[in-house]
């Protein structure tokens, strides 16, 4: 089984290759986008992915716009932010927008591995929290 079903999004496609490479050996299902909107493209025809890994710096529709349109449309997925432009401003934004977290590349990945891993557990928590108030919902209807 694998430890998350992720979405690495990036402009550089051998950026892309080798972290999909490195990450498929940890064990996480990788769904590959090369901009902020063929991510969201991919996004809204499965509900698979639990967490997206997102570029800040991409030609079009940046990653903070990309992760303002995540975070509107898909609520529940995390994203985390990955760049080698960081600016601790542009980390703040993207907390502030609703990320989960922010790495600066190159980064270690068992680092991402691991904030990867505590974005999925996150995702699910509140994924079973939604599943039991429906479920209290639908029994407190039948008293």
């Amino acid at each position: 089984m694998t430890i998350a079903n992720i979405m690495l999004v990036d402009d550089e496609v051998p950026f892309v290759e080798a972290m999909t490479r490195r990450l498929t050996k940890r064990d996480l299902e990788i769904h590959a986008a090369y901009s902020g909107e063929e991510a969201l493209q991919k996004l809204s025809k499965t509900n698979t992915i639990e967490v997206v890994i997102l570029d800040i710096k991409m030609p079009g529709m940046d990653g903070i716009e990309a992760l303002k349109q995540i975070k509107t449309r898909f609520p529940l997925v995390e994203v985390i932010m990955l760049t080698g432009h960081a600016t601790v401003e542009t980390g703040i934004e993207g907390m502030k927008q609703g990320a989960f977290d922010y790495l600066m590349k190159p980064c270690d990945i068992n680092d991402l591995v691991a904030k990867v891993e505590q974005a999925a557990r996150k995702k699910r928590g509140h994924e079973e929290k939604i599943i039991q108030a429906r479920l209290k919902e639908i029994t407190s209807r039948r008293t």
